[in-house]
């Protein structure tokens, strides 16, 4: 019924007639009245700056609303604080005081009971020569100095004398007698102020913003400002109508009683203006988005000169623009959990931990276990003093408009308890161009990465990851070169494989033991391949070391019952610990990760060759084996062809009593071979750790290429 009364109504403030309440069309529709409007209007416009009258308005309206039952019921007014202290706008107001005076005679006096448009055009042209913004504001000024002082004698008749004798005067006293008759009106009244004021500040926010980034002549502003002249219009009508109600308040009479169609033009006006609040605050937003965008956009392109294109005399400038817009942001050190300034990294080698929350535990592990032996392992460095070889600092990448807040703080507090090195405070201070730039320029993806910075904030590494999985702390500065120097001391070996994953390999290879590396995660072939190797090396009279590495990419639960099996069974070591499992084929990945990436193949590397084997058969469904004589020497074979050959070691028993285990082994294995076969080389990762095209290590035909997507294989 609201609805239907309010289309009735509205016709009678469009000159045109038109009924049409579409946002896009109600406001922009340039109809005679608003074409008039614009017609008073002057190009030489006198700039003025309306923010502080605005507050001193809001602080009129906020005082003179105390409740319309409030008033009935005679119940005490909050006055409110004083904090709206406007002394700072007296010269100001001083100025505007007789143009306030003179639009607030012609609305109060001269124009009550005219026509609403012919009295909107009459202040309309008394204003031609102030911006639309500053229109509006200083008509809702003079509106409000007439409307405070009804309301101020309105509350305090009852109290003060002089409020007493002059709402005597302004026959005040029999309005509020007769309140309840008037509550419909004077609500009318409030909600109608309040759908002006909101109007009012929108149009003001639009002459706000930033001309650096949005031109007058843009297509997001015009379209914007294009509504304004019209929604200039519709509020200072709707001031004028409750100027006339107030007016008729001081001459109140029974008769006089706003009648419905009165009180619906109130409210018609009221509808019409929450409409055009709802269109400007879109064309707003619309304005503010593509100003972010110009900002972010010039900030990236910032970050790009200043990473890339600049020498620094130190790294203080980089990691600012990366981790402490405006200073805002602060580091936590995970030890301690004090919070300090970037200033503690200055003229450090710094490595950027960069992640999402899905880092898992393993990595985190390895990182701190890592971390807190580079002051031991690096003694180019005084391990007695406060330096260190380099720090650490996390940079989450966290999407600001997940709307998962109780979740992501859990899972961030989480993380951060796991970690000794630095971490920022709030990841929502990381601003969307570094979150941009690390994924376009660091090609951050999924997997972390850690981007190695050098004292003078030169980039040494975009991923220094794999470097850090194969040589730990050696690995500084994170460099290419230092990259190429340590592949060039390295060969295939055990010591390479194992590394200190495995602590007691290196007392088996000094004691002249075999040592057989096994994997996979069928039981059942486990456990005749261990039987049988125990059988090969009682028959040989040679010490052998079983040691279990698991498997990739199966979930922790089967390993730890393929480990458990192995245990109760005794038929041979293992790593209890999943995450050295998972370091052991994380170091593989990243062999081939760091040759591929430097142009590295199968065909010229042995190292390369040697890791995409394994990965090969870690990627088949049968199992494998790798049979080691000190750190060199080596045969491995998948693990069908492994336990075949092992079944039937009689066959090639004699060759081996002149040539010893290994080579006769690796001959035996040779000639095994067959060119059946099928290879399948699974590569965890995305961007530019998978090359475009993989040899196969058993007959060096370009392999076939297929994507799988995989979760929660934990």
């Amino acid at each position: 019924m609201a609805e239907k009364l309010t289309q009735a109504i509205i016709p009678r403030f469009q000159s045109g007639g038109k009924s049409d309440l579409s946002r896009k069309h109600m406001i922009s529709d340039d109809s005679t009245m608003v074409r008039q409007i614009r017609e008073t209007h002057s190009p030489e416009t006198h700039y003025l700056d309306v923010k502080p009258i605005i507050l001193v308005i809001e602080d009129i309206f906020r005082r003179t609303a105390p409740g319309i039952d409030a008033m009935i019921n005679g119940t005490h007014i909050d006055a409110g604080d004083e904090k709206g202290s406007v002394s700072s706008v007296d010269e100001m107001l001083e100025a505007l005081a007789h143009i306030i005076h003179k639009i607030s005679c012609e609305m109060f006096c001269k124009c009550s009971g005219s026509d609403l448009h012919a009295s909107t055009l009459v202040l309309f042209k008394m204003l031609s020569y102030y911006p639309w913004e500053a229109k509006v504001v200083l008509a809702l000024a003079a509106f409000s100095v007439t409307y405070g002082e009804f309301w101020l004698v309105t509350q305090l008749c009852t109290t003060n004398p002089l409020a007493k004798a002059v709402a005597l005067l302004k026959q005040v006293s029999d309005m509020i007698e007769n309140l309840r008759a008037l509550k419909p009106q004077l609500e009318a009244i409030h909600n109608l102020i309040s759908a002006i004021m909101k109007v009012t500040k929108l149009i003001v926010e639009f002459n706000d913003l930033p001309t650096e980034y949005l031109s007058q002549d843009s297509e997001q502003l015009s379209v914007g400002k294009a509504h304004i002249p019209a929604a200039a219009y519709w509020t200072i009508r709707s001031i004028i109508a409750c100027a006339w109600h107030v007016a008729s308040l001081t001459d109140f009479r029974y008769e006089h009683i706003a009648s419905a169609s009165e009180l619906w033009e109130l409210s018609s006006l009221a509808h019409k203006l929450v409409s055009i609040h709802d269109l400007l605050a879109l064309e707003l937003n619309n304005c503010r988005k593509y100003i972010a965008k110009m900002q972010h956009e010039e900030h990236y392109k910032n970050l790009v000169r200043l990473i890339e294109g600049t020498t620094h005399l130190d790294n203080m400038k980089i990691l600012k623009a990366l981790l402490a817009p405006a200073e805002e942001q602060t580091l936590v050190y995970g030890y301690s959990k004090a919070k300090v300034s970037v200033e503690v990294l200055r003229r450090k080698h710094v490595l950027l931990l960069i992640s999402d929350f899905d880092i898992t535990h393993e990595e985190l592990t390895i990182l701190s276990i890592i971390y807190d032996m580079r002051m031991k392992q690096d003694q180019r460095y005084d391990t007695s003093s406060k330096d260190t070889p380099y720090e650490v600092v996390w940079i989450p990448m966290v999407d600001r408009m997940t709307n998962w807040r109780p979740q992501r703080e859990q899972k961030l507090s989480e993380l951060q308890s796991k970690m000794p090195w630095y971490y920022v405070e709030n990841p929502d201070l990381i601003e969307p161009p570094v979150i941009k730039y690390i994924r376009e320029r660091w090609n951050f993806e999924k997997k972390i990465i850690l981007v190695a910075l050098d004292p003078s904030g030169k980039v040494t590494s975009k991923n220094a990851t794999h470097m850090m999985w194969i040589w730990g702390n050696s690995a500084l500065p994170f460099s290419q070169d230092r990259e190429d120097t340590l592949w060039s001391g390295e060969q295939w070996s055990l010591k390479l494989l194992i590394d200190s994953i495995e602590p007691e390999t290196q007392t088996w290879m000094n004691s002249n033991k075999y040592i057989c590396l096994y994997g996979g995660d069928n039981i059942d072939w486990i456990r005749q391949f261990t039987t049988q190797a125990k059988v090969v090396a009682q028959a040989f009279g040679i010490e052998l070391e079983l040691l279990y590495v698991g498997k990739s990419n199966v979930p922790k639960e089967r390993i730890n019952k393929i480990n458990a099996t192995i245990q109760a069974e005794n038929l041979s070591h293992i790593w209890p610990d999943s995450t050295s499992i998972w370091f052991f084929w994380s170091r593989l990945e990243s062999m081939r990760c760091s040759k591929v990436r430097y142009g590295k193949t199968i065909e010229d590397d042995p190292i390369l060759k040697e890791a995409m084997i394994l990965l090969s058969y870690d990627g088949s469904d049968q199992g494998w084996a790798s049979l080691w004589r000190g750190s060199n020497e080596m045969a491995r074979a998948n693990g069908q062809l492994a336990l075949k050959t092992l079944n039937e070691f009689q066959i090639w028993e004699p060759e081996t009593r002149e040539m010893t285990l290994i080579p006769a082994l690796n001959v035996e294995l040779q000639r095994r071979h067959s060119p059946q076969h099928c290879t399948r080389l699974i590569l965890p990762g995305i961007g530019q750790d998978i090359p475009p095209k993989v040899v196969c290590t058993e007959c060096g035909r370009d392999m076939e290429k297929f994507f799988m997507f995989r979760c929660c294989t934990d």
